[in-house]
């Protein structure tokens, strides 16, 4: 096993904010019903920043793993920062190939991610 792979099976293994936040401004969840991946968002906006997250959920150890890295990387920036993050961003930190059977396990994180933003747009 790589060092990529290796990556990924330490976010699925030990992922990095997992739970839930009670003081959430916003929660959102995602489904991926190919394979039955689902993940909820938490989020804690401050002065235009994220403050805090936390995800939960279940599915493979993409669609997990990829919602680590993405809340490793987000966690504490702001609004625009995380705006910017891209899907070509999620295959970054995942590091491997996605095989197109896969492109919606590694990245329902970022369709979660977006439809928070979309909402949190018009909350305000």
């Amino acid at each position: 096993m790589d060092m990529y792979a290796e990556n990924i099976l330490d976010h699925f293994q030990n992922p990095r904010h997992k739970g839930t936040l009670s003081a959430a401004t916003i929660s959102v969840e995602e489904v991926n019903p190919l394979c039955g991946d689902k993940l909820s968002l938490d989020l804690i906006i401050e002065n235009g920043s994220i403050k805090d997250m936390a995800f939960s959920g279940s599915g493979c150890a993409i669609s997990q793993a990829s919602m680590s890295m993405v809340a490793e990387e987000l966690n504490g920036k702001s609004l625009e920062e995380a705006e910017k993050l891209s899907k070509d961003t999620i295959y970054e930190l995942l590091g491997v190939p996605i095989s197109p059977a896969r492109v919606k396990c590694a990245i329902l994180s970022y369709a979660l991610l977006k439809k928070s933003l979309i909402l949190l747009k018009h909350q305000s």
